[in-house]
Formats: C-alpha cells, sequence, structure tokens
C-alpha cells in the first residue's frame, strides 16, 4: 500500500471544533485510494472464506450427527474465521493512518492546523475505528446469509435466535476494530512504517502463535500458556468463540484443558481489548504532546 498519496486535508483554523477536526479526517482517509483497497481486500476475505470455510464443513460421517450446539459452532466458526487474516489488513491500515503521515511529512500540516496536536490523534483514531466497524459489519452480514445457506445444504441448521451467535459475529468485528485501533496506536508510538507495522504484526499474531508453540511443547508451560491468553489474539478468540466449540471442533471427546489454565469469559476478551487500545492510546497522546513533529 502507497504512504505517498496523503492529500493536504487539515482542519481550517476557522473551524476547530472537534467536530470540524473529526470531519477533515474523515475526508483525508477516504479520500486515499488505498484506503479503499484494503477494505474491498477486507470484505473479499471475509466473504471467500466463509463461503470455502462453509462448503467444506460437513458431518455426515459423525454417527448420530452433530450437536446443536455444535452446529451453532461451526456456524461461527465459518465466519470468524476470516478475522486470522483480517488482523494483518486492519494491522496495517491501522499503522498507515497514522504513521504515514509522519513518513511523508504530512503531519507537520495537520498538526499546523491543529496545534493542540491530541483533538487530531482523537480525530483520527474515532474515524478509523468507525469506518473500520462499518466495514467489518457490512462484510459479516454479507457472509452470515451465504454461511447459513451453504450449511443448511450440509445438513448443519442453524439457529439465528441464538445469542451466542450473534455475540460471536458482533464479537469478530468489534475484535478487527480492536485491532486496528491496537495498531494505530502502535504506529502513533513507533512515527514509522515499517517499523509500526513490523511490531503490529508482531504483537497481534506472531508473538501469540511463537508462545503457543513454545507452551505447548512436550512439557506445556501453563504459566506462558496464560500469559498468551492476555495477547490481543487469543482476547480475540475468548470474545467470539461459541460455547459449543467443544462440540464442534472434537464431537464425543472433551477438549483437552491443562490444570491451572486460565478460561476466559467473552467479557474478559473485550475487557482486555480494551485495555490493549486504551494503554497504547495514552501512551501515544502522552508522546505526541512531548515530541517535536
Amino acid at each position: 500500500m502507497s504512504t505517498t498519496l496523503i492529500p493536504a486535508f487539515t482542519a481550517s483554523r476557522h473551524d476547530l471544533s472537534f467536530g470540524g477536526i473529526v470531519r477533515s479526517e474523515w475526508a483525508k482517509l477516504l479520500s486515499i485510494p488505498s484506503t479503499w483497497w484494503t477494505y474491498a481486500v477486507l470484505v473479499v476475505l471475509t466473504v471467500g472464506i466463509t463461503t470455502q470455510m462453509s462448503a467444506s464443513t460437513n458431518f455426515t460421517w459423525l454417527e448420530g450427527g452433530l450437536t446443536q450446539p455444535g452446529m451453532q459452532a461451526a456456524g461461527v466458526n465459518a465466519v470468524i474465521i476470516s478475522t486470522d487474516l483480517n488482523v494483518l489488513v486492519v494491522s496495517v491500515l491501522g499503522v498507515l493512518v497514522i504513521a504515514g503521515e509522519y513518513s511523508t511529512g504530512m503531519i507537520r500540516s495537520t498538526f499546523t492546523a491543529v496545534p493542540r496536536r491530541v483533538p487530531a490523534l482523537l480525530a483520527k483514531f474515532l474515524v478509523l475505528a468507525l469506518v473500520t466497524f462499518v466495514v467489518s459489519a457490512l462484510a459479516v452480514a454479507i457472509a452470515i446469509p451465504i454461511s447459513v445457506s451453504i450449511l443448511a445444504g450440509n445438513g448443519i441448521d442453524i439457529r439465528l435466535n441464538d445469542p451466542d451467535y450473534w455475540r460471536g459475529m458482533i464479537g469478530s468485528v468489534g475484535y478487527l476494530v480492536s485491532i486496528a485501533l491496537i495498531a494505530f496506536g502502535i504506529g502513533a508510538i513507533a512515527r514509522n512504517v515499517v517499523g509500526g507495522i513490523t511490531m503490529a504484526l508482531g504483537v497481534v499474531l506472531v508473538i501469540p502463535i511463537g508462545l503457543g508453540l513454545v507452551s505447548g511443547a512436550s512439557q506445556p508451560l501453563i504459566w506462558l500458556q496464560n500469559l498468551s491468553l492476555l495477547l490481543p489474539f487469543n482476547l480475540g478468540r475468548a470474545l467470539n468463540t461459541h460455547p459449543g466449540y467443544a462440540d464442534f471442533a472434537s464431537p464425543g471427546l472433551p477438549l483437552p484443558h491443562p490444570e491451572g489454565l486460565w478460561i476466559l469469559e467473552p467479557w474478559q476478551g473485550a475487557l482486555g481489548l480494551v485495555a490493549w487500545v486504551m494503554v497504547l492510546l495514552t501512551t501515544a497522546i502522552v508522546l505526541v504532546k512531548r515530541r517535536d513533529a
């Protein structure tokens, strides 16, 4: 994605209200072609992966069939599995929204127009959150009927009156928004596109996978597994996983759960993601007030 096509939209000195700054940042974000391409990729990945996953999910081989909670979990999994790739998309975008301006020098114009700086940072934060939420919700809304229809053809009946099903759908959207904002905070702290993207992908994807491999060795390190649960990747899993996941993942068999390993509730996953966002945003606010542009 290019970081050189950032037009000079800044808040007018005659409209330094927070609403005016938000409108300026809204126009800036949506005027960049790479923004549209990035969100288009998010929608295509969501719908495409959901379609493929739904088509390949079939339990006709299972004697007695899958339990209803297992079916509901299969329906959730078919849609939210796309988030494992979409986190890459929103991570890159989140960093570029702020670090791209530092790389091109456009941030000087922004802070000249908004000398107090913090309102400009918060406006970027809110615009990124809103647009990511709308696009992610749209992608999920398109994917759900496709998934339900295909799964029904495979003998998996998804009941849309299940609140946990919708919690998983909404949770997947909230997870992507949180990752975009976490990446934004990292980008504001790093002030460098390459460094910011590297750090964001490390926190969001590389470190959780690495800890999972190390802690799942021949002698599992429970404390390390518990530590990994506090990373955004696993907090997102706690937020959007359906309670019937055990029936779906291992029909007729309980999922292994070593003694002492934490089990995060959805609300704990949501709270953990909010904590990540707030800590990084607060750090970015402190630094943006102290540093030179």
